[in-house]
């Protein structure tokens, strides 16, 4: 892994961070809140690539296991992997690195439209299909009880994909995926 790599993977984990520090919004009806941090787990992927942008979820999960209150509401330390948000928090390496690994496939003839369906297609279902389901088990509602919940994260998070394709598109040209598609 080059240096540039390793930076943006831990610029990107310190990033996602930041991101925790905007308030959640607590639903009422679902323990898991809305946060802006899956904003950053898409933006790892569409920018970083699938190789980078999930290390840069990983180390912030490390993180996070070793009890920064990196997110959102200053949460950290290893109860958030048993708590109701441990399903959603886990699906972001795997997120980031199925967004990058679309991104690059389409690389060479990269629209934001195309970033969006992807952001949409990791960045928000795998999201909710890994998240919703953990949380139904954590706290023993039934899955479609956790599935139909998830549903309230859905407008957010439209937003936040589309969001994502768009700065991703405007930093094309640093974007690590751009120095690996010209020296391969």
């Amino acid at each position: 892994m080059k240096t540039k790599e390793m930076v943006f993977a831990a610029l990107f984990a310190a990033f996602i961070g930041v991101l925790g520090m905007i308030p959640p919004i607590p639903l009422g009806f679902i323990p898991v809140p809305i946060t802006a941090q899956t904003l950053g787990v898409m933006l790892a992927g569409c920018f970083l690539g699938k190789k980078t942008g999930a290390l840069s979820l990983i180390l912030f999960l490390v993180l996070v296991a070793l009890g920064l209150p990196l997110l959102s509401g200053g949460r950290g330390g290893l109860s958030v992997f048993v708590g109701p948000s441990a399903g959603y928090i886990l699906s972001w390496p795997i997120a980031a690195f199925c967004i990058g690994y679309m991104t690059e496939k389409v690389w060479s003839s990269l629209r934001t439209w195309k970033v969006i369906v992807i952001n949409l297609l990791f960045g928000v279902v795998l999201v909710s299909a890994i998240g919703a389901p953990v949380m139904a088990m954590i706290t023993h509602t039934s899955v479609w009880a956790g599935l139909v919940g998830a549903t309230a994260f859905l407008p957010g998070d439209c937003i936040k994909a589309i969001i994502a394709a768009f700065i991703a598109l405007q930093l094309k040209a640093v974007s690590p995926i751009e120095d690996n598609v010209h020296n391969s």
